[in-house]
């Protein structure tokens, strides 16, 4: 399970809304102080917001400002990260070897390329929205309590 800490900004009846900072495994990584990402990992830190499901618990437990920890399973970050990755490669891949075969000329196949690669896209926007009320793909709050979205 992957969890990130984060801080309770909005409390609803049925969800937290919890803000984390998104940072790079840079500062364990030895190349740090001389790789281009390291650096712009350090200024391009951000926010984000979150909506945590409650599962059952009661609202009234939690306060805006209090530091919860968050999860999600493994298999959900690889899996969807395989798709949004691989999704659009495997279009603009799939756009050359059709342009490759159906033009003679470079911008035929500069274009097939182009739109595999918007297809391959529209895939991972369909994916994701279809999987957008999917209890297994939202995070959940990590004390000691199974949520009901996640199997072991």
């Amino acid at each position: 399970m992957i969890t990130e800490a984060g801080r309770v900004v909005v409390v609803e009846a049925d969800c937290l809304w919890v803000e984390t900072i998104q940072r790079s495994t840079c500062s364990s990584c030895a190349a740090e102080k001389g790789c281009g990402q390291g650096i712009a990992a350090r200024f391009g830190a951000h926010s984000s917001y979150l909506r945590v499901l409650l599962e059952g618990r009661d609202a009234n437990q939690y306060r805006v400002d209090d530091e919860v920890t968050i999860g999600i399973p493994d298999d959900v970050v690889a899996n969807s990260s395989l798709i949004v990755y691989l999704t659009p490669l495997v279009g603009l891949i799939a756009g050359v070897l059709l342009g490759d075969a159906l033009f003679e000329v470079e911008a035929g196949v500069v274009v097939t390329a182009l739109l595999g690669f918007a297809g391959g896209a529209a895939l991972v926007r369909v994916y994701s929205h279809l999987r957008r009320h999917d209890r297994r793909f939202q995070p959940f709050l990590v004390d000691g309590l199974t949520p009901l979205n996640w199997q072991t």
